[in-house]
């Protein structure tokens, strides 16, 4: 496919991967149809199709600006890029999962240090509680000893009542009985006050454990997460290195190649070059005016029953990035389909080009006062060859894929004086 190469104007934007240009454009496709259609809906429908294939056509199409090998590494280049781009993005997924981790492990912890710790408080007023209680057991077990060894304290004061000597002594005797009957209720109060606060000391400790063993179990859990992560993390860390790698040898394998490509553009250019001089000076040598009159209609559509895949124009090269002219139309044509001659004229050139491949030049003389050159690319057989005359639609070539194209097709150029031009102009 032909092309201009400027080196000024050069765009950073970079366009979006064919992939995603044929992804939109299926959806839209697709989204477009519905279950019931009218005629003109069908109609419609259709056209809108036919639009979207061209579309799809067209953006192909610019990969033949590129030689093959630089189309796979540029592709290559671009897969790697977007795996590696995947990979990051899982990366900082896992790498935050696994800082989410850490915190709630950090928390867990504490939590657990707080829970033993409420059990060791709990346990220590446990052992407390139990040595108060046997205390108490053993006070009142010796006052009950006293009681048996000095009898009944109600019998004691009957005694009392009547071996008093006098009013007095009755008193104090009777005083002592009920002081020491106090003692013993207060004593057995406080035993059982004791004994109920043990009770309550005893669930204390019993909930400690259980908050413990959840808190454990929790920990556990998240620690096994967390380690998990950080294993799945550490794969994700050398996918991302691996496949940085991976990028850094596609972006050199394609920068080579690139590099290649640019000589092979080179001497191609070179060869337009002399192209041109031959047809500047096969126009000089012409006599009379030429065709004369309105230029629409004037050429044939160089393949019959085709359409055109990508227009002539200016636009942003897929790989290199640069705003360039593609000088010409692209038809799409089959492998074989013939291509006739848009004009009667002459074949003054034929050769292959490892960038057009095999290309046919037939020029058509004067129109309008100025020399018309009709230039077929990326032909697989040739069927007029240099010198011989031809005549408007007639076979002058099979289409093909020589060159750098990505499928057979015909890149139709139309040049005036040597300048390519819009071919829809004379069409």
């Amino acid at each position: 496919m032909q092309h201009t190469f400027p080196t000024r104007n050069r765009l950073a934007s970079r366009r979006r991967p064919i992939s995603w240009c044929l992804a939109v454009l299926c959806t839209a496709v697709v989204a477009a149809s519905p279950v019931l259609l009218s005629t003109a809906q069908a109609d419609n429908l259709h056209n809108r199709k036919k639009q979207a294939h061209h579309q799809v056509r067209a953006a192909l199409a610019g990969f033949d600006d590129a030689s093959t090998a630089l189309v796979a590494a540029t592709q290559q280049l671009q897969a790697a890029r977007a795996k590696l781009a995947v990979a990051q993005r899982t990366l900082v997924a896992t790498q935050g999962q696994l800082t989410a981790a850490q915190v709630i492990d950090t928390q867990m912890q504490a939590k657990l240090v707080a829970a033993e710790s409420a059990l060791t408080v709990a346990r220590q007023q446990l052992a407390a509680g139990i040595a108060d209680v046997r205390e108490q057991r053993a006070a009142i077990g010796e006052l009950a000893a006293s009681d048996y060894q000095y009898g009944d304290p109600n019998l004691l004061r009957m005694s009392a009542f009547f071996n008093a000597d006098n009013v007095d002594d009755l008193t104090t005797q009777v005083q002592t009985m009920d002081n020491l009957m106090s003692r013993e209720s207060s004593m057995l109060d406080d035993l059982r006050t004791k004994q109920a606060l043990l009770q309550i000391t005893r669930d204390r400790v019993a909930a400690a454990k259980a908050t413990v063993a959840d808190e454990r179990q929790a920990a556990a859990v998240n620690l096994a997460r967390k380690q998990a992560l950080e294993t799945t993390a550490a794969a994700n860390r050398a996918q991302v290195a691996s496949l940085v790698a991976v990028q850094t040898a596609a972006a050199a394998k394609a920068a080579q190649i690139q590099a290649e490509d640019a000589r092979i553009l080179r001497a191609a250019k070179a060869q337009e070059a002399r192209i041109r001089r031959l047809i500047l000076a096969a126009a000089r040598k012409h006599h009379g005016r030429g065709f004369v009159g309105s230029a629409g209609g004037f050429l044939l559509p160089p393949v019959a029953n085709s359409y055109i895949t990508s227009p002539y124009g200016w636009r942003i090269h897929p790989i290199y990035h640069y705003w360039g002219l593609h000088d010409g139309d692209d038809f799409a044509a089959g492998c074989g389909v013939p291509e006739v001659a848009s004009a009667a004229g002459t074949v003054i050139e034929e050769y292959y080009d490892a960038v057009w491949g095999n290309r046919l030049y037939i020029d058509v003389g004067k129109v309008n006062g100025h020399a018309m050159t009709l230039i077929y690319n990326h032909i697989s057989s040739y069927v007029a060859h240099t010198g011989a005359h031809v005549k408007r639609g007639q076979t002058v070539a099979l289409a093909g894929t020589t060159g750098w194209s990505t499928g057979c097709h015909l890149h139709f150029t139309v040049m005036i004086d040597g300048t390519a031009v819009d071919p829809q102009k004379y069409m």
